[in-house]
């Protein structure tokens, strides 16, 4: 059976001026601990994702939670024996999660808070408008029983949304939900930014919800996308069924692999007539590299993280007193 990883999703608004700053702090921290992942940096705080042992993780969020404005930091932690990521990297934004407004700040004005436990009840209430913010391609897999599905690309799309569907009914009580909470924070804070009374959203998002409701008690139905090599998870945070189309990045239902227009890397029913010959070519020899590598029992993708020889981690623990995350 092979070691099962740590993945750990996080987030926090905050004022953060010297997110730049951290940028190399993270990587060599990273680099130590056998970090992998995507954490974004911004002056609003700061969201993450990452993966590696438990002992890595653990010390990793140590170290970034000394910092006072991240002290109290929530996170949420599940376990899986399959690669989620590849890399470590770390990027510098204007937003942690775009909508493309600066100016909106969940650190400042924020909608009320529903934990998973409360959630069902809250989606009794007949006044009630549930609205995901997830992208389109998220919500093919799954979600909420009656949700509205904004049927957006990008979360940019989110004001636009706004403004031509739900403006007119800024005196009903609004319900969001998103995957780990982050989306709907900033969502939230946009629409009582623009004079919507009641406004909820589930605390942790969905990954909440189904790690702490059973699937019997559940109004939720499907999986649920995630931004790693998992694709999906259900109930409990188990590994879903769903795959990644290499053509059009599409998550792809059990249904989709069973179309007679599924090629494993290559397309799907989604984009098989449409797929450029260039870029099917360029699959095609891809999935040829793939199994070579199989045959040659090498990983065709991905890095093995480097183990730090024990000089080497007293050598940059000395060179680290200097520039460690601090207060």
């Amino acid at each position: 059976m092979a070691d099962q990883q740590s993945i750990l999703t996080f987030y926090q608004f905050a004022e953060f001026p010297e997110f730049e700053d951290w940028k190399p702090k993270l990587t060599d921290l990273g680099e130590e601990h056998g970090i992998l992942g995507t954490i974004i940096l911004a002056s609003e705080g700061i969201n993450g994702t990452i993966s590696g042992s438990i002992k890595g993780v653990e010390q990793f969020m140590r170290e970034i939670r000394k910092d006072e404005k991240f002290s109290e930091m929530p996170s949420r932690e599940c376990l899986s024996e399959r690669t989620t990521f590849y890399r470590l990297r770390i990027n510098l934004r204007k937003e942690i999660v775009t909508l493309g407004d600066p100016s909106i700040s969940p650190a400042k004005k924020v909608g009320k808070h529903i934990e998973p436990e409360d959630w069902n009840d809250l989606l009794e209430d007949p006044e009630i408008m549930l609205v995901d913010t997830r992208n389109d391609y998220e919500v093919a897999l799954g979600s909420f029983e009656g949700a509205e599905n904004p049927d957006t690309q990008t979360f940019r799309q989110w004001p636009e949304f706004v403004e031509q569907n739900l403006k007119k009914q800024q005196k009903r009580k609004v319900a969001m939900f998103c995957t780990g909470g982050i989306r709907c924070e900033k969502a939230s804070s946009h629409l009582l930014e623009n004079g919507y009374d009641e406004v909820y959203h589930l605390k942790g998002g969905i990954l909440n919800y189904l790690e702490k409701i059973q699937p019997e008690q559940s109004k939720w139905k499907g999986e649920c996308f995630v931004f790693d090599h998992r694709v999906s998870v259900v109930h409990g945070l188990k590994d879903g069924s769903a795959k990644i189309c290499f053509g059009c990045r599409w998550p792809l239902k059990e249904e989709d692999m069973k179309s007679d227009k599924y090629e494993p890397g290559i397309c799907c029913p989604h984009c098989s007539d449409s797929l450029a010959p260039e870029k099917r070519a360029s699959l095609e020899e891809r999935n040829r590299q793939i199994q070579i590598a199989r045959q040659k029992n090498r990983a065709h993708l991905g890095q093995n993280v480097p183990v730090l020889s024990e000089k080497k981690k007293q050598n940059r623990r000395s060179s680290q007193k200097k520039s460690k995350i601090t207060p």
